[in-house]
Order: C-alpha cells, then structure tokens, then sequence
C-alpha cells in the first residue's frame, strides 16, 4: 500500500504540473498572493493524487478479479476430477460393505444350525466297511509337535464332541497357515489352511482327536463351511496388505453336499471374482474317486468360475491324468516318503512323465529334514510343503 501511494503521488506531482501549465496558474511573483498560489497547486497536486490511485485501484481490482475467476475454474476441475474418482470409490466401498454383510450371514447361518444340536451322547463306534475322513485326515508330524500349541488335556470321545460344539457356538475354531514353498528357490506361495478347535480354557484340540467324533456327529461340514468362509476373509485381507499369495483350503464330500451353504457360498464369491484365482480347494484321492454325479457337478460348476484344485492324501499312484484335468485338477500332492521310496520310484517317473506338459503342478508334502529336502530338489518338483518349511501357525488378525 505504501509502494502504491508513493506512486500515485509521483504521478500527481507530474499531473498537477501539467495542469498549471494547461490552466495558465498565475507565477509565484511578488506581486501574486502567495497563499493563493500555493493553495491551487496543493488542490491539483491533490486532485491528480486522487485520480492516480482510482486508476491504480481500479486496475488492481480487475487483476484480483481475474486471479479469483481463474481460481475458480481450477477449483471446479478439481472437484470434477475428485467427483469422477470418488463416485468408483464409494461403489467399491458399497460392494466391500455388502461382501462383508454376507460373510457375516453366512457366519449366523452356519453358527445357528448348532441349536438344532443334540445334548452330547456317547458316539458309536466306527464301521469299518466305511473309512472315515480322520484316516486320510491325519494330523502331520509338525501339527503335533508345535510349539506355538498348548497341550489339551486327555478327554473322552464325549468331552471332545461337546468342546466341538461349544466351540462352534462360541466362534472358537481356529485358523492354522502351513506355508507352501516354491523350489529350489523356497518362497512362499501359498499357504495350507487348517482348521484348530480351541477349548474354554485356551487348550487347542488337533484333528487326530476331533474329526472322526465330529464326523460321526455330522459337525464335520459346519467346521469345513467356517474355514471356507474363514479363507474369503484371509484372501481378502492379503489383497488389502497387496500380498500375492493364495490358500488351499480342504473341501470335503460334507461341504459339497451342503447345498444350503454351497448356494450361498457361490452367491458370495460371485460378487468377489477377484477372489477366486487365489483361493485352491483341495480334496482327498479317495473322495475325488467316490464323488458321484452331485460332486462332480458341483465341482464343474466351481470349475466354470475359475475355481482350480488340489487332490492331496494320495495313497495309489494309478492316477488317471485325463480326469484330473477335466476336473481342474491342477496341483497333485505326494507324501515325501511315497516320492522317495525306492521301491515306487519307477511308478513315480511314470507318473511324472504322464504329467509333463499338462500344467499339473507336483507338490512334495511333508517334507521334515534337510536330506529329504535334498533329494526332493534333485528330483525337480515344483513346491514343497513341510516342517522343514515351517509348522502349521496360527493366522494373524487384521489390526
């Protein structure tokens, strides 16, 4: 302001003096009146003043003026810029919201078939014409003996099956990750999800003492239907973190038969695509071969979205590839000791020759020493997965 006065008064100086020029202003003689003089060059010494500083003013204005209107413009492109990124955003958060709600739905589903339950009874022995899922179930070596597990008390089959379901109802099945690695390089690419039931007194009960009583009880396809939708939750918080990694997550004859929780299971994963390549389902030999036309339509049916799977607890080398394949079977497990036997070595490099070119991947499993480890690498498969790699941990919440 003080810079724009000194100016003004710089340029009336210069206007009063061409105005008494202009205006014929009497000379400052002797015979002139002095104070009337000097009184008319101060009023245009002041007026020139005045009239310097409105066009200087006025001019100011327009540039403000103009500096305001092209703010303007760019705050309007900003908003239009954040309009068209935040309306995607929202919808993407709608969805996520949704996504949430029906894994929620599905949760209470799940969790209130157990008021139907029965008061615990003492369970019935096994038929043996009927294997059960515990024989192909069983816990590996690491599951027993880790550390990170607190030992359960010695129970009867029926405080077993009564700690299942009061587990169930209070939303205590925990999650195990067992990683699968590739080789030779050994990073992780997936992990094997496992299912823990955790007792009122924070003791954990492994699956060598639980499945055959739940099975038997027919808790079995509630506690698999949980770690399925537990799995969604996994995928999605690794997305979250921008973690490549995917999961196998068992999938036995009970879930597929459960249409209920298939249908809306299906409905979830539908409105999630990204979900489905990171997600494997792994089922056993045996119940891949005794599927019948329900099972395998529903596997077609997992298949047609995208699904890919696993078939692990292989105990006959016979495969037939062909089925495999037709079935989206795309990663075989074989147990280290079966691959290392030298007895079965010709039919393994039987099998491995009809495998190759097919895009099945052969991941070695249980893999617990260094010198097992070592003849796994010279044979050339894929993945491994063992104790060597690390034992099964409990899964980390989302802060």
């Amino acid at each position: 302001m003080a810079a724009l006065i000194k100016s003004a008064l710089i340029h009336g100086v210069a206007v009063a003096a061409a105005a008494s020029v202009v205006l014929g202003l009497p000379d400052l003689s002797p015979g002139t009146d002095p104070a009337v003089g000097w009184l008319g060059g101060g009023l245009i010494l002041l007026a020139g003043l005045v009239v310097d500083l409105h066009r200087r003013l006025a001019c100011r204005e327009r540039e403000a003026l103009g500096r305001l209107d092209r703010l303007q413009k760019s705050v309007d492109a900003l908003a239009e810029r954040l309009d068209r990124r935040t309306a995607p955003a929202q919808a993407v958060d709608s969805a996520a919201h949704e996504a949430v709600l029906q894994e929620v739905k599905l949760l209470h589903a799940l969790v209130a078939r157990l008021g139907e339950s029965r008061p615990p009874e003492a369970p019935e022995p096994p038929r043996p014409s009927h294997p059960s899922r515990a024989a192909f179930q069983a816990p590996r070596p690491p599951d027993l003996r880790s550390p990170s597990s607190v030992a359960a008390p010695p129970l009867d089959d029926a405080a077993v099956l009564e700690a299942v379901r009061d587990a169930l109802a209070a939303d205590r099945i925990d999650v195990h990750l067992q990683p699968i690695v590739s080789l030779p390089q050994r990073k992780h690419r997936f992990f094997e999800v496992f299912s823990r039931v955790r007792a009122a007194d924070g003791a954990l009960i492994l699956p060598d003492r639980y499945l055959e009583i739940a099975e038997r009880a027919g808790l079995m396809a509630t506690i698999d239907n949980l770690l399925l939708v537990r799995c969604i939750q996994l995928i999605r918080e690794t997305e979250r973190r921008q973690h490549a990694i995917g999961f196998f997550c068992n999938m036995s004859a009970a879930t597929l038969s459960d249409a209920e929780f298939m249908r809306q299971f299906l409905d979830l994963l539908a409105r999630n695509q990204t979900l489905v390549p990171k997600l494997v389902f792994e089922l056993s030999q045996q119940e891949l071969r005794a599927g019948g036309a329900v099972t395998m339509g529903i596997l077609s049916q997992l298949s047609r979205i995208g699904f890919r799977f696993s078939m692990d607890r292989v105990s006959d080398l016979d495969i037939d590839v062909d089925a495999l394949l037709r079935h989206d079977i795309r990663y075989l497990k074989l147990d280290c000791a079966l691959l290392l036997d030298p007895a079965l070595a010709p039919r393994v490099e039987a099998l491995r020759r009809r495998l190759d070119g097919t895009g099945i991947d052969l991941i070695a499993e249980k893999i617990e020493t260094e010198t097992q480890l070592d003849a796994i690498l010279r044979s050339g498969i894929d993945f491994g997965q063992g104790y060597r790699f690390g034992e099964p941990r409990p899964a980390r919440k989302a802060p």
